[in-house]
């Protein structure tokens, strides 16, 4: 009976594992000279990436933009290639989202990642981008991580940027 019992518990770690976080992981924080509420305006918006990611030419959703299970379609700057992303949590009241990558060019699996904004002492904004996931077939794990590593600093250098007081 324990060999059994041993057996039934070996498969289920083997099924809940492959709905596991990624193995690989990307954090990026950054200050944003403006309060959470402003930078929420902008960010908060699922549909807005457009305009605050120069990576991205185009967001398009179907859908309501805050509700859980809602997809962005964006198009990259070159006007080409295209990333689905799929709503997972919604919060605005604590100003976070998550969402995961249904479909895109990234060479990247299992992409999960969430988007979370608090107030510094000084009344700022500290914004943090996270994300697990696994590199893709034929793409090694240094790549992967560059590729989102990328993404982030882009968009992020960005953000802090639109919200410099000059």
């Amino acid at each position: 009976m324990n060999a059994l019992k041993f057996a039934v518990a070996s498969a289920l770690l083997v099924v809940g594992s492959s709905h596991a976080a990624g193995n690989l992981s990307v954090t990026r924080e950054v200050t944003i000279d403006s309060t959470p509420a402003t930078v929420w305006k902008l960010v908060g918006n699922f549909n807005a990436m457009d305009v605050w990611h120069p990576a991205v030419s185009k967001s398009e959703v179907n859908g309501a933009g805050t509700k859980v299970g809602t997809r962005r379609t964006l198009t990259l700057a070159d006007g080409k290639q295209t990333i689905i992303e799929q709503l997972s949590t919604y919060d605005a009241a604590k100003t976070s989202y998550s969402y995961t990558i249904v479909s895109g060019p990234l060479p990247v699996v299992n992409y999960s990642s969430s988007i979370t904004l608090n107030t510094t002492p000084e009344g700022k904004t500290s914004l943090k981008w996270s994300s697990t996931f696994d590199a893709a077939a034929g793409a090694d794990a240094a790549a992967a991580t560059k590729a989102v590593e990328g993404i982030y600093d882009s968009g992020l250098a960005k953000l802090v940027n639109n919200f410099a007081r000059q």
